[in-house]
């Protein structure tokens, strides 16, 4: 991220995890029927200490945080308690 964006009290910034094109008995749903993925990967956090930090992958809710574009990217910044979940890797 060339912008340096530090994110306030238990806010953080989420990058949304694109997922691959699936196809559904033979049909390719185009880009615009498609839902925005609901995973995403953690950024940056605020300075409130917090139970996620940056590097880890998150699922939130389909209509979590707020939309922003920092260099023609788009991320998410949203607050720690709309995070649902943390994902692990085995």
């Amino acid at each position: 991220m060339a912008v340096k964006v530090r994110p306030l009290h238990d806010r953080l910034i989420v990058e949304r995890i694109e997922e691959t094109e699936q196809k559904v008995g033979g049909i390719i749903i185009p880009d615009t029927a498609k839902e925005k993925p609901q995973q995403g990967k953690v950024v940056a956090v605020g300075k409130t200490p917090l139970d996620v930090a940056a590097g880890d992958k998150v699922l939130f809710g389909k209509y979590s945080g707020q939309e922003i574009k920092l260099d023609g990217d788009e991320y998410l910044i949203m607050r720690e308690d709309e995070i649902l979940g943390v994902l692990e890797s085995d």
